[in-house]
């Protein structure tokens, strides 16, 4: 079973002022008829096993989330509201500690974690993708999906991968580099762009976040524990997520990880981080 984890509490503010605090650009609809969550949720069709997704969201943004998700017939598994932002690794963490908690006692479903707000033109190569990576996450292995760069590109992270064809260990993740060390990147055919995209076993992550970062599983565990429905929401606990560090899954867990793979992926990929990424997104 794959599990949607969509991280939609950005606000998007390199897009300002059409994308600003109370209408971040994952609400609204940049590219295409249907917003960016919408388009991230509908990409998803046609994946074999893929249950109701756990959308995480900040509470200012709640009802249109889920106004947004009932428009399109999605019907998810929790909408989790964050009370504040502590970046990506504690989110998975909520997500995945609610997924354990809602399976099947026993049961270790994959997550399939994709940020709300991302652009990908080829939706079929896109689903080949996640096909590939969900064997390698159920077999344990902690997958990112790195794009294949067609330019050297200043303004995202790097994924170095071990020689070959196809899905492989991941060898290094890099900074964004500057110019120079970009073009030698992408020349060497051995990097990739850093999608933000990951598959992974709900407990294999918690399994590796308690090893690296064990004060996220702490805390996240007991936000969880103390959640309270709210209409269509789940209020996470205050208090214990508050108290949670703030940090990325790349720097929590996949830079530590020894079991981290990436697969390529070639799909008209954009994180639509810029007005020049926007305007080259409507032109594809």
């Amino acid at each position: 079973m794959i599990v949607p984890v969509i991280l939609s509490g950005g606000s998007g503010t390199r897009l300002w002022p059409l994308s600003r605090e109370l209408y971040p650009k994952q609400l609204l609809p940049l590219v295409g008829e249907n917003t960016m969550l919408q388009a991230t949720l509908q990409r998803l069709a046609g994946i074999e096993g893929l249950a109701e997704p756990i959308v995480v969201c900040n509470d200012a943004h709640r009802f249109l989330v889920a106004e947004q998700l009932r428009e399109i017939g999605i019907k998810p598994a929790a909408i989790l509201l964050e009370p504040v932002g502590r970046n990506t690794a504690p989110a998975v963490a909520l997500a995945a500690a609610t997924a354990l908690q809602e399976r099947e006692q026993g049961a270790d479903p994959v997550l399939l974690v994709l940020p709300a707000d991302h652009v990908i033109r080829d939706p079929a190569t896109f689903r080949g993708a996640v096909a590939a990576g969900a064997k390698l996450a159920e077999e344990g292995k902690l997958v990112t999906f790195g794009v294949v760069p067609d330019r050297p590109e200043t303004g995202y992270g790097y994924i170095r991968a071990a020689a070959g064809e196809g899905a492989a260990p991941v060898q290094q993740f890099v900074e964004k580099p500057d110019a120079a060390l970009a073009a030698e990147y992408v020349n060497s055919g051995e990097y990739f762009w850093n999608s933000g995209m990951f598959m992974f076993r709900a407990g294999r992550y918690i399994e590796e976040l308690r090893t690296h970062r064990p004060e996220i599983v702490t805390h996240c565990v007991a936000a969880i524990a103390g959640a309270k429905a709210d209409l269509d929401f789940m209020r996470v606990d205050q208090h214990a997520f508050e108290e949670c560090p703030s940090d990325s899954i790349d720097y929590a867990v996949m830079e530590n990880t020894a079991h981290a793979w990436v697969v390529p992926l070639d799909a008209g990929w954009s994180d639509v981080g810029s007005w020049s990424s926007l305007h080259d997104a409507c032109e594809a």
